[in-house]
């Protein structure tokens, strides 16, 4: 079903909008200047998972883009909740949105309009389940993710997604579910949405060093998830060439959850042991009371 027609309500600018009402003028300076940041959250059972630490994640967004969100941290947890209730959802994708508005249209924006919505809708598996319990296949994008002195890489920016955007379509149409993107250096970064993990030889997770990517608040939360089991996680710059060493693979992020991956490229990897308690251990940490 199309996103702009559907039943429910999207909370707009402080106000329960019908979801289909809930419109913006073509020439707003978001849409042709991606001054715009979002973020993506999960409810299980009618709760949001980490619900606080993405709220801070988007103010920290929009305060890296010039942007001065016009309603306060507790106004958006609020909001996000009473959305759920409004369009009865219990497990649900939750999307708070940030943007300039239409005064300006030019690349200086001053004086243009901060708005804010938060929508929310049922939301399956990121991959197919069947695949995801085998592992997916992962191709190797052609895009790499920029330095930080290149782009706000530390903010959820909309505009950093049109190569993560170009990388998943190629990927598919290759018959792969994602692709990992590498960065500047050509060290491995993450997939086009999500955080990468990677079970070495030595017995411990290696993950790369988020310094020009988003350290995700899923990638944060598996790894006290993996200390708490007794796994230790090496966080350091990783080449791709290391994956030879690699036994298992796994992504995580919001959406995602805990993805094992079965290929990337020439690499194979077999989801082992660790995958299975790690998405175990995930899944019984959201779906709690």
């Amino acid at each position: 079903m199309s996103f702009d027609n559907r039943e429910g309500y999207i909370w707009y600018n402080g106000n329960m909008v019908d979801w289909k009402a809930a419109n913006i003028h073509v020439l707003n300076h978001g849409l042709h200047y991606a001054s715009c940041v979002f973020e993506g959250e999960r409810a299980y059972k009618g709760k949001i998972f980490a619900s606080e630490e993405h709220t801070d994640r988007l103010f920290n967004s929009a305060l890296t883009l010039d942007m001065d969100i016009p309603f306060t941290k507790k106004e958006i947890l609020e909001a996000k909740d009473k959305l759920l209730i409004e369009n009865s959802l219990q497990d649900a994708y939750v999307r708070p949105v940030v943007w300039r508005g239409s005064e300006m249209m030019a690349v200086s924006a001053q004086t243009t309009k901060i708005n804010v919505a938060i929508a929310v809708w049922e939301w399956p598996s990121y991959f197919d389940p069947e695949q995801k319990m085998q592992g997916i296949k992962l191709d190797i994008a052609k895009w790499k993710r920029p330095s930080p002195d290149c782009g706000p890489v530390h903010a959820k920016a909309s505009g950093l997604y049109m190569i993560c955007t170009l990388s998943k379509h190629e990927a598919e149409s290759k018959g792969y579910s994602d692709a990992l993107m590498l960065d500047y250096r050509g060290q491995i970064a993450e997939a086009t949405g999500a955080n990468i993990f990677f079970k070495m030889s030595d017995g411990k997770l290696h993950t790369p060093l988020p310094d020009c990517f988003l350290d995700g608040i899923t990638r944060r939360t598996v790894i006290k998830i993996a200390k708490n089991l007794g796994i230790e996680t090496i966080e350091r710059k990783i080449m791709p060439e290391e994956m030879e060493n690699a036994e298992e693979c796994f992504l995580t992020g919001t959406a995602a959850e805990v993805t094992p991956v079965q290929e990337i490229g020439n690499y194979k990897f077999t989801p082992g042991n660790v995958c299975l308690h790690l998405t175990e251990a995930y899944s019984k940490l959201v779906n709690r009371k």
